[in-house]
Parts: C-alpha cells; sequence; structure tokens
C-alpha cells in the first residue's frame, strides 16, 4: 500500500482558503449530525518538549485520523495521519504547519459567517503572526470587509502585518498604536496572541460585535477580560468537550458563576441551524476557538484529494 507524503511546501501551493473554508464547515456540521467523532487534545511532556495528540473520524468523509505536534523552546514540528475510513489504511503523512493555521482561520471564517452582522464591514485584531495573518484572509472571504484594524505590542510587526495583509486581501489593514483602538467602534473583533493575561477589554466594545478568541487553549491564559465574557448574550465554542479541558477565557467567569457550561453552543449546531447564530442585531456574539482535530482531518481530506488530483508529493511503499 503506498502512503503519500506532503511537505509544508505541498501544502502550501494545494491549499487555499475557499477550501479550508468548505472542509471545515463539513467537519463541524457532521459533528453535529453526530456523523463524526472528535477526541479532544491530550498533552504529554518532558522537561523540555511537550506532545499534543488530537484525533477524529468522520464516517460519511470516508476519513480518520489524528493531529500531532511537538513543541519545545526551539519550535515546532506538526504531522497529520490520514486514513482510509473503511480499510483503515494509512493514506498520507502531511506535514501541518500551514495546515494547521488556515483550518483556524477558517474555524473562525465559518463563524463569523453564521454570527456576525450581515452588514458587518471592520475588523481589529490583536496579534501580527502567522495566526493573525489567516484570521484576517478567512474574515475578509465571508464578509465584504472595508477597513482592518491591528494592534501588537511591537510597532514594527503591526506595521509590517498591515503592509503585506493590505495586499493580500485587497482592503485598508492600519496599524494602531494603542490596543482600544482595535476594538472601538469595531464590527469583527479577534484575538490571536500568546498573552497569558487579557488583552481585550468590555469597555472598549460595542453592541452588535462579533468576537471570535482564539489564542488561549490552555485553562491559565485568556485574552478576554471577565467582563467581555459576561457581556456577551451568545457563547459558542467548537467542541464544549475540549473547551472543558482548555477554555482559559472561561475560567474566571465560570468560577463567578455568571457562565454555565448549559448555556454554550457548539459551532456545528450554529451551522446545521439548531441554533441561531445572532439572535438580535445589538447582541455581542462571541466564538471561543481551541481548534478541533474534526477540523484538522476534514482539511487534510481535501488537501489529499488535492494532491491526487494534481499527482503531487512523494508516494512510498508502507
Amino acid at each position: 500500500m503506498g502512503v503519500l507524503l506532503l511537505t509544508e511546501d505541498e501544502v502550501c501551493q494545494l491549499l487555499t482558503m475557499d477550501d479550508a473554508l468548505e472542509a471545515v464547515e463539513q467537519g463541524l456540521r457532521k459533528m453535529a449530525l453526530d456523523e463524526a467523532f472528535n477526541m479532544p487534545r491530550s498533552r504529554v511532556q518532558t522537561d523540555h518538549a511537550m506532545l499534543h495528540v488530537m484525533s477524529a473520524a468522520a464516517k460519511s468523509l470516508g476519513v480518520m485520523g489524528y493531529k500531532a505536534y511537538a513543541t519545545s523552546r526551539k519550535g515546532a514540528c506538526f504531522l497529520v495521519g490520514l486514513h482510509d475510513g473503511k480499510s483503515g489504511a494509512l493514506l498520507a503523512l502531511i506535514q501541518a504547519d500551514y495546515l494547521g493555521q488556515v483550518r483556524t482561520g477558517a474555524a473562525s471564517g465559518v463563524a463569523t459567517k453564521y454570527m456576525a452582522r450581515p452588514d458587518a464591514t471592520t475588523v481589529g485584531i490583536y496579534g501580527s503572526g502567522k495566526q493573525a495573518r489567516t484570521q484576517v484572509q478567512a474574515v475578509c472571504k465571508v464578509r465584504k470587509i472595508s477597513r482592518v484594524h491591528v494592534y501588537s505590542p511591537s510597532e514594527e510587526h503591526r506595521h509590517r502585518f498591515a503592509e503585506e495583509m493590505s495586499r493580500l486581501c485587497e482592503t485598508e489593514v492600519v496599524a494602531v498604536a494603542h490596543p482600544e483602538l482595535a476594538a472601538r467602534n469595531m464590527d469583527i473583533v479577534i484575538t490571536a496572541t500568546a498573552s497569558r493575561e487579557p488583552v481585550l477589554h468590555a469597555s472598549w466594545i460595542a453592541e452588535g460585535t462579533h468576537i471570535n478568541a482564539i489564542g488561549s487553549n490552555f485553562l491559565g491564559k485568556a485574552e478576554l477580560d471577565a467582563e467581555t465574557v459576561r457581556r456577551c448574550n451568545l457563547i459558542v465554542v467548537d467542541s464544549r468537550d475540549q473547551a472543558r479541558l482548555e477554555a482559559g477565557d472561561f475560567t474566571q467567569p465560570l468560577e463567578a458563576g455568571f457562565l454555565r457550561w448549559s448555556e454554550m453552543r457548539e459551532l456545528g449546531q450554529i451551522v446545521v441551524g439548531r441554533y441561531n447564530g445572532r439572535p438580535h442585531q445589538q447582541d455581542i456574539t462571541l466564538f471561543k476557538s481551541l481548534g478541533i482535530a474534526v477540523e484538522d482531518i476534514a482539511v487534510a481530506a481535501k488537501v489529499y484529494a488535492r494532491a491526487q488530483a494534481a499527482g503531487a508529493g512523494r508516494t512510498i511503499d508502507w
């Protein structure tokens, strides 16, 4: 049985944001319809590095698989293993740094599609790294965005981000010098940082805002202050099971008693129409993204199909 190997460069050539948006929405829909199974991320570590593993199966997509990645002070290494859903045969091993960035952006894109106001045209983003780039790309695919404000503690980084993303998204991206300027009067606000302390504060947020919070996936980290969470009329996660293990933004609100797990919805439930993603135009809505395996596997299946059609990658005997 041949196994297809795909490198980062090949994935970058094959995977588009449009493909990722379609795949992630399909994967979330499968979860909501009980046609997919998602295993939350687990972690083990040494004194110097940490290994993260997550897996999913989607019978109607015909595949199952896992994403595994190791992180240390020297960086990170990402891999997706894709298996046939019937025979269990290993189909592909895919380097998955870029794949993960695009799928995380796509998840926020799907949330924005169903939860942001239809007339939303302005975006504020905290963070100027790789994840922030795909966040803006995805949101610009699902809403007609006319202006983006970016804040990062590094003046150099935020100005470079503004220049690059203005060209890539063909919209005005402005670097702002004060953090509140990335939220005030913005229709959509995104947090894509590595901060352990809140970067977004409730007093900066207007009624009708939609928030995508993607940076924290450890219980000890929070990008949103507790009052921001309290003000949200609808809170949506990609997986409640994974959020219980990783959503540090919810730790203080849960302890304070003004947030309950039973009140949260899953994004797949919004996608299939079980719940309304924006009950009222003036609502403040929040998508708390953790990044789940069913999204990775759905996107990997799309990349695999594209690679087969294009004759990309290298096949080895297994």
